[in-house]
């Protein structure tokens, strides 16, 4: 069996990144990923002494990170599939209510979740797949609202589990989201549509990727800032 490939690393001081390497980079990045691993990017001609002043230069900044990491590290609460519990949509939060008949294993009604009795044992499942639909179409109309703004053309929104990503811009120009997006407020998953939207004009997260956000949402911070200290309370479905 082959041994699995290792990606490079770089150790300064206490703090070791993974590093990685593109002929696509002409700059420099760390990335403090949601569980606490440090990435540092950068373009393949940059020597080891250049990356290590990098790292010294960004300390503060990493270490301010990776402490709100650990503050957001407690532990998620699952959800019980049983009368009475709390599931959320773009927000708010609608109680669950099991009932023996409805012509869906699960729809929202009143604003009640309504779960047939005999979906129970798949419940989650089900769950899943209606917070999906209902992001494909929420999410779609975000984005037909934003992208004539914003000078794009997107080829299209799929909704998929993207484990801790909110949202990912892949090959071909196609606009990737976690269908637990809308479970978030509407104007936190707002802000992550716009957020991919932008990187379909600047792939990395730059001064010039940041002034696009700017401009399709001038509050782009707050709503960026809520979702870094609460994203993390709609984890546990």
């Amino acid at each position: 069996m082959l041994a699995p490939v290792k990606l490079p690393s770089l150790q300064v001081d206490d703090l070791r990144f993974t590093l990685r390497r593109s002929t696509r980079r002409k700059t420099m990045q760390i990335t403090v990923e949601r569980n606490g691993d440090l990435v540092l990017c950068a373009p393949p001609k940059v020597d080891e002494a250049a990356l290590r002043a990098f790292v010294l230069e960004k300390r503060f900044w990493i270490y301010t990170k990776l402490a709100e990491k650990d503050r957001l590290q407690r532990p998620i609460p699952r959800k019980e599939y049983v009368g009475g519990e709390g599931f959320l949509y773009l927000g708010r939060s609608h109680r669950l209510k099991v009932v023996d008949e409805q012509d869906a294993p699960l729809k929202l009604s009143g604003g009640r979740f309504c779960l047939r009795r005999d979906a129970l044992p798949a419940a989650r499942e089900h769950f899943i797949r209606w917070y999906s639909e209902r992001a494909k179409a929420w999410l779609s109309g975000r984005v037909a609202e934003h992208q004539s703004r914003m000078e794009v053309a997107p080829a299209g929104v799929k909704v998929q589990d993207l484990g801790y990503r909110w949202g990912s811009c892949g090959k071909g120009d196609w606009l990737y989201f976690h269908w637990k997006a809308v479970l978030l407020p509407a104007r936190i998953a707002e802000y992550v549509v716009v957020h991919e939207i932008a990187h379909l004009h600047e792939p990395h997260h730059t001064p010039a990727f940041w002034l696009r956000v700017e401009r399709a949402m001038p509050d782009y911070a707050q709503r960026k800032a809520w979702l870094a200290e609460h994203g993390i309370d709609v984890e546990g479905i």
